[in-house]
């Protein structure tokens, strides 16, 4: 039994301990390979639509390295700054076509999914993030759970006060069996100083009793030669 709470303690620590340590990992990673424009060097976004679909869908996450715009060709995904719906924002499609203008670049993007429609905007090199290298299907969606308040408490507040008060109570724990242990000790001294005053009492009685017949024993010797003497 108490191999199996040892255990079981074992791995509620792990787990626990692993959900922190990803969360943190993943948080410091994208927070410190960020750019003086707040964009991380290597960075995962969660894809909001369908327009690449298959290459990366809604949901999915995607991850954008920084390169030089110098040496993208046609064909390569880029994550870009662009409008959409007359709001400010960042898109990642494939570069359909590259226009070199007195030395400044200008790219023509489009989605997988859309046709063979072109994006309305023609960005420069100044609107480019990155390039794209891979993606994790759906991770999105678990991102952009753990992001929100409500996945920031289950995911990293929760796991964290239910560490520390796993800690506080092993902790505890500690200290009581420590008590008990010296407790123990103590009692166990007790019960043997107790064995040992009574074995010295049973040994003092012995000795008494022993002392009580050898003065019976000399006081007849002593009658028996003054009878003898008489005679």
């Amino acid at each position: 039994m108490q191999t199996i709470k040892k255990i079981a303690s074992g791995i509620f620590s792990f787990l626990l301990w692993a959900v922190i340590f990803v969360s943190a990992l993943f948080a410091f990673t994208t927070m410190a390979t960020r750019d003086e424009n707040k964009i991380a060097s290597i960075a995962g976004y969660t894809v909001e639509s369908d327009s690449m679909a298959p290459t990366f869908k809604r949901g999915d996450l995607i991850f954008i390295k920084q390169c030089d715009p110098a040496k993208l060709q046609e064909g390569d995904i880029i994550c870009f700054h662009t409008i959409i719906d007359s709001e400010y924002v960042l898109n990642t499609h494939r570069i359909k076509s590259i226009d070199d203008q007195n030395g400044a670049r200008y790219y023509t993007t489009i989605g997988d999914n859309n046709e063979g429609i072109a994006d309305t905007h023609v960005i420069s090199d100044g609107d480019i993030v990155g390039i794209y290298k891979g993606k994790l299907p759906n991770m999105g969606k678990v991102m952009n759970f753990m992001s929100g308040s409500t996945g920031f408490l289950l995911i990293i507040v929760l796991p964290m006060l239910l560490f520390f008060i796993y800690q506080i109570y092993h902790l505890i724990m500690v200290s009581v069996r420590l008590k008990n242990a010296v407790a123990e000790e103590k009692a166990e001294k007790n019960t043997d100083a107790r064995a040992a005053l009574a074995e010295a009492q049973r040994l003092k009685a012995e000795a008494e009793e022993m002392r009580a017949k050898a003065e019976e024993a000399l006081k007849q010797a002593k009658a028996d030669k003054e009878e003898n003497t008489d005679e």
